[in-house]
């Protein structure tokens, strides 16, 4: 089964992420969900094969460290735990 997670707007309340950071913070979320989803089960209602216009992701304690690694894999995790079974 292949599939595809589009994510067109990632919104972090009250997270500030310096513009130079955030290509490495994509980077990561994008490695790290790419690496929960090769391993673990998709939802079925994301499965289905049908947009899903939104979802929440689950939380995270933000360490506030400004880490783009750290952050970007807490957020990959959080997603997963969203759409992952």
């Amino acid at each position: 089964m292949i599939a595809r997670v589009y994510i067109e707007r990632l919104i972090l309340d009250g997270i500030d992420v310096p513009p130079a950071q955030r290509p490495m913070l994509q980077a990561r979320v994008q490695t790290e969900l790419s690496r929960l989803l090769a391993r673990g089960r998709i939802s079925p209602d994301v499965a289905a094969d049908r947009a899903v216009p939104s979802r929440l992701a689950g939380s995270f304690q933000y360490a506030g460290d400004h880490d783009p690694v750290r952050l970007g894999g807490q957020i990959a995790r959080s997603l997963y735990s969203r759409i992952g079974q």
